[in-house]
Order: C-alpha cells, then sequence, then structure tokens
C-alpha cells in the first residue's frame, strides 16, 4: 500500500522508516528538506511540494499529517483539498483535540473525503517496539487502510484498533495521556519521597531496578525512569520544570463537562502547572496572610 506523510520530525521520519520495511511506498514532505533526505535515504521518496508529493500518488489516495495539533492541521488540509479527489483519505496522527477532528470529518464529508483520526502513541520507540494506535473514523475507511496500521502497530493484530468513529480516535488519546499523567506524578512523588528519607540513604536507582521485576507497579514508564537515574542518578542539571501538551488540560475539562471526577489527573496536571511557575504568587499571598494573622516569619530574598 502507498501512502503521503506530511510531517517528517522524529516519529514521523520514524514511522515511514517502518513503513518502508514493511513493504509500503510512501512519499514524504517536511518543510525540512533535511528530514525529507533522511526517508529517502530509507527507501521513502520525497517531495519538496504538496503538488508534487499528491502527483505521486496513486487513487484512492492516503495522505497521514504529522504536524502540530491545531491551525496547522486546518491550514494543511486547506491546502491538500484542491489536490484531493471523492475517494481519498486524510488520517491526522498527531494530538489533534478530538471536537477538532470531529468538526473536520464533517466538513470533508460533502466533498467525499474519508478524514480518518489515529492517536498515537509510541514516541521514539515506535520504530523498534511499534506504535499503539487508537482510530476514529468510517469502519470500511479503516479497513481499507488496516495494512498500514497493521505495519505500524507491534503486531498486525495487537496495539490498534478502531474504537469508534471520527473524533474517536483522538478522544482515546486524550485520555490515554491523561493516565499517563497520573502515573507519571505518582513514580515522581514516590521517588521524592525516598530521596528526603535521607537517614535510610535510599539508591533510587536500585529501588528502581527492584521494581521491575514482579512488581506490580513496573512499567514501561517505570524502566525509562530507571534508564534515566542511570544517566543521571541524582539529574544533576535538570530543571524542574515539567511542560504540559495540552492533552491533559483536554482531559480535564471533559470531566467537568460531564460531571466525571479526575482528582489524580487534574492533581498531575496542578503539579505541571506549578513547576512552570518559578516564584508561585499563591505561595506568597499564603506567606504574608500568616504573617497577618499569627505574626509568622515571612521569608525574604
Amino acid at each position: 500500500m502507498e501512502l503521503g506523510m506530511i510531517g517528517l520530525g522524529k516519529m514521523g521520519g520514524f514511522m515511514v522508516e517502518r513503513l518502508v520495511k514493511g513493504g509500503h511506498r510512501v512519499v514524504g514532505l517536511d518543510r525540512d528538506t533535511a528530514a525529507v533526505s533522511r526517508v529517502v535515504e530509507k527507501g521513502a521518496a520525497g517531495a519538496d511540494t504538496l503538488e508534487k508529493m499528491v502527483g505521486q500518488l496513486k487513487a484512492p489516495r492516503a495522505v497521514w499529517l504529522m504536524v502540530p495539533a491545531g491551525a496547522p492541521v486546518d491550514q494543511t488540509i486547506e491546502q491538500l483539498l484542491p489536490l484531493l479527489s471523492p475517494g481519498d483519505t486524510i488520517i491526522d496522527g498527531g494530538n489533534s483535540y478530538y471536537r477538532d477532528s470531529m468538526r473536520r470529518a464533517a466538513a470533508l464529508a460533502p466533498k467525499k473525503i474519508s478524514f480518518v483520526d489515529c492517536g498515537t502513541s509510541g514516541g521514539i520507540w515506535g520504530l523498534k517496539e511499534g506504535y499503539s494506535m487508537m482510530v476514529g473514523g468510517d469502519e470500511e475507511v479503516v479497513k481499507r487502510l488496516s495494512p498500514i496500521f497493521e505495519t505500524l502497530a507491534p503486531a498486525k493484530d495487537r496495539g490498534w484498533g478502531r474504537v469508534g468513529p471520527a473524533g474517536a480516535g483522538h478522544f482515546v488519546k486524550m485520555v490515554h495521556n491523561g493516565i499517563e499523567y497520573g502515573i507519571m506524578q505518582a513514580y515522581a512523588e514516590g521517588l521524592d519521597l525516598f530521596r528526603h528519607k535521607k537517614e535510610f540513604g535510599l539508591d533510587l536507582l536500585q529501588i528502581g531496578k527492584i521494581w521491575q521485576y514482579g512488581s506490580v507497579v513496573r512499567s514501561w514508564l517505570l524502566d525509562l525512569t530507571v534508564d534515566a537515574l542511570a544517566k543521571n542518578p541524582t539529574l544533576e542539571g535538570i530543571g524542574a520544570y515539567v511542560t504540559d501538551s495540552g492533552e491533559g488540560r483536554w482531559t480535564a475539562i471533559e470531566g467537568i463537562e460531564l460531571g466525571v471526577p479526575l482528582p489524580t489527573l487534574t492533581g498531575a496536571l496542578d503539579a505541571r502547572f506549578r513547576s512552570q511557575d518559578p516564584e508561585p504568587f499563591a505561595n506568597k499571598v499564603l506567606a504574608i496572610m500568616r504573617n497577618e494573622f499569627g505574626g509568622h516569619a515571612v521569608k525574604t530574598k
């Protein structure tokens, strides 16, 4: 099977490489010509314009987008539309907001162009391990594209599936990332508690390695954490600043709208927000309140 791939960053580039190894023909496009050259070296075809990419694909065409969520996706679709024909499919494999995916699918339907949203997990490890893909879209369209998903997945019948209509794929991936926030926060807090129990002289790396085998808390995230600690046991030089991709926020908002309590997820999200503020104003307010009502000391710079 063949498809076009727009967006050849690390993840997109690795996906192209896995597809080529699986016998698919891929035409890659990216604003970075070096990224195009890299996938060409791996056996893909390259293009420097949308017209040239689409022109190299046989109908019905499939074009996979790996571009940043939001306006870039809309802009890319708008530029693609004049070049596509009824029966073609656009696959969004990025971290788009699921309501945007529903809107895009509805807008493309009258033009008889299918839209598939594929929530994709696996990051830079996907080339070796395979990608976990949560797919939303028309059942027949997903079935026709299944050779692509089967090649990218850890196994033909494992790690991917159609979870519902358009929008469902990105919804499931959104919640997946929210769960990820909570798991990461739990590991981080536990290790921090160990670090503060000075009297025991606990070795965080040793504990992590013990947990990797037989423990109920063993996981791939734990494995990655152990790898990181092995390289830098004290995390020397690492800033205490944690970014958030936006999917945790979307998941928290969904919980509010549906009246579903998400205390673990929202707590983890709050911790990330706090890390992004070098001087939390709320903490300063707490300090002056204690000083005002009880004469408690205020620490100054």
